[in-house]
């Protein structure tokens, strides 16, 4: 498996220097071309468009992976894999041939500008195309990308589309306004679109709510990438935690013995996350083959089996949000006072975690899940469900 050697090159390159790249904090200008020199970007292109032609499943197992070692990394590499992906839900196959074969010639990295609750994007009507005007938030990885998925606004029937765009674009301007305290490196910083010039040869179509359950698979699709994005954060906490355990932990004078892994409590500790990660992902891998499933339907899919792909996907992202903000804040009693020195940046599990869980409240997917459980009733279809 060719994509496993290279996922594996990727992550040891990443691990090496992760701590140091998270207090830098600089644009991940550097992460992208790792991306890049790895061939993973094309792992969802069908080979007859000249890439690796790999599935779905596998999409989700690299992204784990490399979240793992650095989740701002596969947080851009996840919504990469999202972008093109989501192409396929519109009925442009022309327009979505030529765009992969670009991909793989120009070996491009995608990015999303369409945060659902952010609709200050305005499509003007013009000869060949619109002009799109107005600014968004929280463009995760677009200011280091080459292409764009974009949503707006037409001004003359409030019809809202989605679109792609060359990220050079004149007009576009990146705020660089990402501030937080976790995902520092994703540059996930606002956009301005001044008179931007869209043909409409590159319009893919109108937005998702009210329209066919095939196309509303994309809420759920990000919903599911952020969950392995979780998952990922929790395991590579463990490894970095148990690294540190192993070499360099200390047992507690009253343990009774003479290494931090002969401590009882250590190794109980380590064994309720282990299961627990365990758990959340074995629960997401379930939730990544149900809307594999539901995408395969294709036009067929029916409002039933796209609502029990997305309340699986809720389940998942419940019991992972629970299990990463623990198990990010639980590996400090297992390296103890002298883990917290900033040159090991065990913080930046937790941060990351912290930062990337509040993307929209989990409470309402615990409300999905449970009004389902009760009364049979699906997730409406929207940007977040």
């Amino acid at each position: 498996m060719r994509w496993r050697e290279a996922a594996d090159k990727l992550v040891d390159t990443l691990r090496s220097d992760a701590a140091e790249r998270d207090l830098a904090g600089e644009d991940p200008t550097r992460e992208v071309t790792l991306l890049k020199e790895s061939g993973l970007l094309t792992l969802l292109i069908p080979a007859d468009l000249g890439g690796a032609g790999e599935s779905w499943l596998t999409a989700n197992t690299v992204t784990r992976m490399v979240s793992a070692a650095d989740p701002n990394v596969g947080h851009l590499l996840g919504y990469h894999y999202l972008q093109l992906w989501r192409g396929e839900l519109f009925e442009r196959p022309d327009l979505v041939t030529r765009l992969r074969r670009e991909t793989v010639a120009g070996n491009h990295f995608w990015a999303g500008v369409s945060n659902p609750l952010d609709a200050a994007l305005e499509l003007t009507p013009v000869d060949g195309g619109f002009r799109v005007n107005g600014r968004k938030t929280f463009a995760t990885g677009a200011a280091v990308a080459d292409r764009l998925v974009v949503s707006a606004t037409r001004t003359d029937d409030d019809e809202k589309l989605t679109f792609v765009l060359d990220a050079r674009a004149d007009g576009l301007r990146y705020l660089g306004d990402w501030d937080n305290i976790g995902q520092r490196l994703t540059a996930s910083g606002g956009v301005e679109f001044t008179d931007v010039f869209l043909p409409e040869r590159d319009v893919l179509g109108p937005q998702p709510e009210n329209q066919s359950p095939r196309l509303s698979l994309a809420a759920i699709g990000f919903q599911l990438f952020l969950t392995q994005i979780y998952v990922g954060i929790a395991e590579g906490a463990l490894i970095e935690a148990a690294d540190y355990t192993r070499h360099r932990g200390r047992p507690w004078f009253l343990s009774g013995v003479d290494s931090a892994v002969a401590d009882p409590h250590i190794l109980a500790g380590y064994g309720e996350l282990v299961a627990q990660v365990r758990a959340a992902g074995a629960l997401t891998d379930d939730a990544a083959r149900a809307l594999g499933a539901a995408f395969d339907r294709g036009t067929e899919l029916t409002d039933e089996e796209r609502g029990e792909a997305a309340v699986t996907v809720s389940a998942a992202k419940i019991v992972a949000t629970r299990v990463v903000n623990e198990a990010t804040s639980k590996v400090f009693e297992f390296v103890g006072a002298r883990g917290t020195a900033s040159k090991y940046a065990f913080d930046r599990f937790w941060r990351n975690a912290r930062t990337l869980t509040l993307h929209d409240p989990v409470v309402y997917k615990a409300r999905e899940v449970g009004e389902h459980f009760l009364t049979g009733e699906f997730p409406p279809f929207t940007g977040y469900t």
